[in-house]
C-alpha cells in the first residue's frame, strides 16, 4: 500500500522504464509481439500518467467551482495509462473515446445531487474500463444513484454520521493475517455467520477463508484495485466494510471515483446556475458531501491508480 504523493509515480517518468514496465504487462498476458509494442506505447503511457498528474495538481490550487472539471480529466488520464497496461492497441476506435455514461442535461426544479442519476452506456470508457481492468460486464443502462456512489466512500462515513446519524462502513480489525469479524456487521446485514460465509464468499472470485465458524476470515485475493466489497480508508489507512448491500455493492472504487466526477463535472460546466448557487449559499447537505468528495479524490484517485499499476 506504499504511496505517499505524486512522487510515488516518479519511476515512470522515464520512457526506458515504462517500456521495460509495459513489456512486462504484455508478455504476463501472452501478447505476440512485447516489445515492439510495449516501444510503441512507452511515451504515450507516460503522457498520460503526466498530463494526469497536472491536473490533478491544477486542481489542488483551483477554486471549487474548476475542481471536478480538472479531477475529472485527470483521472481519464490515468485510467488510460492503466487501460495501456493491459490493452496495448487501446484505442482501436472512436467508440471507446466517449464518456461511457451519461446524465439528464436539464435538471428539473428543487434538484439535488443527491438523488440524481448517472446512467452506464453501451460505448465508451466506462464500460470499457469496466471489462478490461475489472472484469465486469453486462453494465450497460444501470443507472446508479448519487446518494449510493457516496455511501460507498469510506471517508465520507463520518459525515454520514453527522448528518444521517447512520454509518455507511464499519473497520476491520485484524489479527494477523485475518480479518475479524465485527457484530455490527452481522446485525447490519440480518444474517449468521453461516448465511454470512456463504454471503462473502460469493463476492470474491477466488474465494474467503473462514476460521471460528466464520469469525475470522481472509479472502484469498485481495487489494484496492479489484472488484470486491472490502474498501480500504486512506485517512485512516485501514480496511473497512460496507454497512448496507447495493448493485455497486462490488464496484471497485475507482468506478464510483468516476462516476461522481463524471456527474459533478458536467454539472460545474452546464448547470452553472445551480452550481454557483450551491457553492456560495451551501443550502443543504449537498454542499458538505461534495466538497468533502472532491478533497477526498484529489488524494485516493491517484492512489487507487498508484495501486492498480503496482499490483
Amino acid at each position: 500500500m506504499k504511496h505517499i504523493d505524486w512522487t510515488s509515480f516518479s519511476c515512470f517518468f522515464s520512457a526506458e522504464y515504462c517500456q521495460n514496465y509495459l513489456k512486462n504487462c504484455y508478455q504476463k498476458s501472452n501478447d505476440a509481439s512485447p516489445e515492439a509494442k510495449s516501444y510503441k506505447n512507452c511515451y504515450s503511457f507516460l503522457y498520460y500518467l503526466e498530463h494526469g498528474q497536472i491536473y490533478y495538481q491544477q486542481a489542488e490550487k483551483a477554486p471549487l467551482i474548476l475542481k471536478p472539471i480538472l479531477l475529472f480529466y485527470g483521472l481519464v488520464h490515468l485510467i488510460k495509462a492503466c487501460i495501456l497496461t493491459i490493452d496495448p492497441s487501446y484505442p482501436e476506435s472512436t467508440a471507446v473515446l466517449a464518456h461511457g455514461v451519461s446524465t439528464r442535461k436539464r435538471k428539473k426544479q428543487n434538484y439535488l445531487f443527491f438523488q440524481d442519476e448517472v446512467k452506464i452506456q453501451k460505448n465508451g470508457l466506462f464500460p470499457y474500463m469496466s471489462e478490461k481492468m475489472f472484469y465486469m460486464k453486462q453494465l450497460e443502462g444501470e443507472k446508479v444513484l448519487m446518494e449510493d456512489l457516496f455511501q460507498f466512500i469510506p471517508e465520507l462515513n463520518e459525515l454520514f454520521l453527522l448528518h444521517d446519524n447512520k454509518r455507511t462502513f464499519e473497520t476491520l480489525p485484524t489479527d494477523g493475517e485475518y480479518f475479524v469479524l465485527p457484530e455490527t456487521i452481522l446485525d447490519s446485514y440480518h444474517m449468521t455467520k453461516s448465511r454470512f460465509k456463504e454471503f462473502l464468499t460469493s463476492k470474491f472470485i477466488h474465494g474467503v477463508e473462514f476460521l471460528d465458524g466464520g469469525g475470522r476470515f481472509k479472502p484469498q485475493d485481495i487489494g484496492v484495485s479489484k472488484a470486491m466489497p472490502l474498501k480500504y480508508n486512506l485517512d485512516e489507512q485501514q480496511w473497512t466494510f460496507p454497512l448496507y448491500k447495493s448493485k455497486i455493492f462490488n464496484f471497485p472504487e475507482l468506478l464510483i471515483h468516476y462516476l461522481l466526477l463524471y456527474n459533478l463535472s458536467m454539472i460545474a460546466r452546464y448547470e452553472t446556475e445551480w452550481w454557483s448557487e450551491l457553492t456560495k449559499m451551501m443550502p443543504n447537505r449537498d454542499y458538505p458531501f461534495i466538497y468533502s468528495f472532491l478533497q477526498i479524490t484529489l488524494k485516493k484517485g491517484p492512489f487507487l491508480v498508484y495501486q492498480y499499476l503496482t499490483k
